[in-house]
């Protein structure tokens, strides 16, 4: 794909402009929004209970059929309705959907949508819009960003003798050997909650290792290299010697439990969790610090979700209010509040968002963004396979990834 051009930083950041509310009856009809949003959680909230009847307030004649569905049904039943062309209206999609969205002629062209776009898309962080950029148009605009550092509890490192997070690679395996030699059987150094690339990518940067080459068209000698192999290696000799959980291969308590529980010493997640922590462990202390730093640095993974407008949307007007809608200043910081950190550049270290963020603003600075390909669903499945051979015992790290890079230059390469 295209590189999207960076744009220029201006002096005062300015926020996308609030979109103006037309004659009560201007707008009118039924737009529907699909999120993979847990319906409990305290953003599916606000989104329904805050934000939506906002809106309506300004447009009486618009209902906003907002709908939570599981991430992994999501995909399938996006799928199911692309190819069947009864798309939604809109979508808060993660932002690796959108090249291939874009690729099968799904999503409408905002570029073009949206006459002030020029300017309008200078409001929002780099990054995050970049991954709406897909041969020369934008797709989406950002929603929302995120990456992963540590969770950690200090309880449990202080039992262990350690009383600071593991600032490199080789803090991290010293840690974990202290936490195994207090010989609690059900308590674990590390939890992670699977071996796809949201999961495995944070050691593998920090390693030195890759995905690919930088122009995402070569995966050998990248996914395959001495820091990828070292990533792999390290997760599945913790897992033999017992500092890593089983959950990282579907057994044992979840991660955000096995903490909740005081079970793990360290987790890595997003900024989603401190307000579901409060909510389902409201006596957990734990504390925040960047990925361990190895040959590669501290890196981690850029998460978030982008909103998408389909372009057999029957109501694209209305479907439009309502993108720029939740773009602006108000339901991004109302959104922030639920852990959901805002794309406007106006709202950097704004006082009304958890100071929380600041670890998660810091860890963006040197955190990557996966493989923008429409291949990445099967890319992400390759690795997730590759990890979970090394960590089942069945091949060797070194081999494993060697198959997988030569399957990644294929799916690279426009090869199913």
């Amino acid at each position: 794909p295209t590189a999207a051009p960076a744009p220029a930083e201006p002096t005062a950041a300015p926020a996308p402009a609030p979109t103006a509310a037309p004659a009560a009856d201007a707008l009118k009809g039924n737009i529907t929004y699909w999120t993979a949003y847990n319906t409990v959680s305290p953003e599916f909230k606000t989104l329904t209970e805050q934000i939506i009847p906002a809106f309506q307030k300004l447009h009486p004649n618009v209902t906003i059929d907002a709908q939570a569905i599981p991430y992994d049904e999501l995909r399938k039943k996006l799928l199911a309705a692309i190819a069947g062309g009864e798309t939604p209206d809109l979508l808060r999609a993660d932002i690796i959907w959108v090249p291939e969205f874009a690729e099968q002629g799904a999503l409408a062209k905002l570029d073009e949508a949206i006459p002030d776009f020029a300017t309008y898309k200078d409001g929002f962080y780099a990054g995050p819009l970049a991954t709406n950029f897909y041969k020369d148009h934008y797709y989406g605009l950002p929603l929302d960003t995120n990456t992963r550092v540590i969770f950690f509890n200090p309880a449990i490192l202080k039992e262990a003798g350690i009383d600071a997070a593991p600032k490199t690679v080789a803090d991290f395996a010293a840690d974990c050997a202290k936490i195994k030699a207090l010989k609690k059987p059900d308590t674990f150094c590390y939890a992670e909650g699977g071996t796809g690339a949201w999961n495995v990518l944070p050691w593998i940067w920090s390693q030195g290792g890759n995905i690919t080459d930088p122009t995402f068209s070569k995966a050998t000698g990248f996914l395959n290299s001495k820091g990828t192999v070292a990533a792999v290696t390290m997760l599945r000799d913790m897992l033999k010697d017992g500092t890593l959980s089983p959950s990282i291969l579907g057994g044992g308590l979840q991660t955000s439990e096995a903490i909740g529980k005081n079970q793990v010493g360290m987790i890595i997640d997003g900024p989603w969790m401190p307000p579901i922590f409060k909510e389902q462990f409201p006596d957990l202390k734990y504390d925040l610090a960047p990925i361990p730093a190895g040959d590669g640095g501290s890196s981690s993974v850029v998460g978030g979700e982008d909103i998408v407008l389909f372009d057999k949307s029957q109501n694209k007007d209305a479907a439009l209010a309502f993108l720029k809608f939740v773009l602006e200043e108000p339901q991004q910081i109302a959104m922030g509040k639920t852990g959901q950190m805002p794309v406007l550049k106006s709202l950097t270290g704004n006082s009304e968002l958890p100071a929380y963020f600041a670890v998660f603003q810091k860890q963006l600075e040197t955190a990557n963004p996966r493989t923008p390909s429409p291949a990445w669903p099967k890319i992400d499945e390759t690795i997730g396979n590759a990890v979970q051979q090394v960590l089942r015992g069945e091949k060797e790290p070194q081999a494993a990834l060697d198959e997988a890079a030569a399957t990644v230059d294929g799916l690279l390469a426009g090869k199913k």
